[in-house]
């Protein structure tokens, strides 16, 4: 199965008929525009450069004009500050991401939990932006200025990767595949915030289950043993460190549970306790706190016991989750001895 295409990939632009009038036997059908022909054969230009350069996208002076962009257009864009020459022949357009923008200066393309968080993926933690290089690129630059060189390893702000790409041919003039930036990404972080990027990537359909062969076979041995960790079903990465936190205890955990008349909930473990991650985005108002109470209380009558923590205790202080969920499913394991 092909991967989805991120966007600010080329594609094809219909133009459109010229405002103004004219007969009717005048008028022709809208033609699709191709890259390679010069402005004026057989089709009209783009309107704008933004139909050319994705925010996520860089390209090269011939890739703007060829695509219709004339000079003049690309030269006042750049005196505007619409479209920012990054480096020696590659453009960005000023609504990039800074990420994207760094990436490019410095010679190398948008990889790793950078690129997986702009594209919606679960990361726990960005301390710098991920780039990779080709080995063998020169004039690596600073991602502050193209003017100076990279700064020295202890001064950098930006993380190199210089492993060769597993699907080169996804890669574009700024980012990296999805697959190599899921494979770079559990290289950068500790084993349960690599297996939560992946369930995140399965849920939101970057890949498929049949991809996580691809993956493994690319990272060392001893990276193996997370794949029959993984589960797609979980729809947020605090859901999926929960799960592993009741997996270390050794309960049996089933992700996305559906109750009649009650709905959906996280998690069950064990098949009598309840766990809910509650954000601050659905779980803030009065309103939802009543509903989430009434929840409880239906769960409750079922014989079920309910336990909810917040996404930032469980990111950010495990200890407050972990120790409550520890106390429950021991005291359960007392009474059923």
């Amino acid at each position: 199965m092909r991967i989805p295409a991120l966007g600010g990939e080329r594609v094809v632009f219909e133009a459109e008929l010229r405002h103004a009038p004219a007969p009717p036997h005048r008028l022709r059908a809208a033609q699709p525009c191709t890259f390679g022909r010069r402005q004026g054969e057989g089709r009209q230009a783009p309107r704008h450069y933004r139909q050319v350069l994705g925010i996520h996208e860089a390209a090269t002076r011939a890739d703007l004009i060829a695509a219709g962009v004339s000079r003049r257009t690309l030269a006042t864009a750049l005196r505007s500050g619409e479209i920012v020459r990054a480096r020696r022949d590659r453009y960005v357009s000023a609504a990039a991401p800074e990420q994207v923008l760094r990436a490019v200066r410095v010679g190398g393309r948008l990889t790793c939990l950078a690129l997986l968080r702009l594209l919606g993926v679960f990361v726990l933690e960005q301390p710098a932006v991920h780039i990779h290089i080709v080995r063998g690129t020169s004039r690596i630059r600073s991602p502050r200025t193209a003017k100076e060189p990279l700064e020295p390893r202890e001064l950098r702000k930006v993380r190199l990767h210089w492993l060769p790409l597993i699907r080169p041919d996804e890669a574009t003039l700024a980012r990296v595949g999805v697959i190599d930036a899921l494979i770079h990404s559990v290289l950068c972080q500790p084993a349960r915030h690599a297996i939560a990027t992946l369930d995140s990537a399965l849920n939101k359909g970057l890949i498929q289950v049949e991809h996580l062969g691809e993956i493994f076979t690319a990272l060392p041995a001893r990276y193996r043993a997370l794949r029959p960790m993984l589960d797609g079903r979980a729809q947020s990465g605090p859901e999926t460190l929960v799960r592993l936190m009741a997996r270390g205890l050794g309960c049996v955990v089933e992700p996305q549970v559906w109750f009649d008349g009650i709905g959906r909930v996280d998690m069950v473990v064990d098949g009598w306790l309840v766990i809910e991650c509650d954000s601050r985005e659905f779980h803030s108002s009065w309103e939802q706190q009543v509903a989430d109470r009434k929840r409880d209380l239906a769960l409750a009558a079922l014989g079920y016991s309910c336990l909810r923590v917040t996404a930032a205790q469980v990111m950010y202080r495990p200890e407050e989750v972990l120790a409550p969920l520890r106390g429950l499913v021991e005291a359960r394991r007392r009474v059923t001895r």
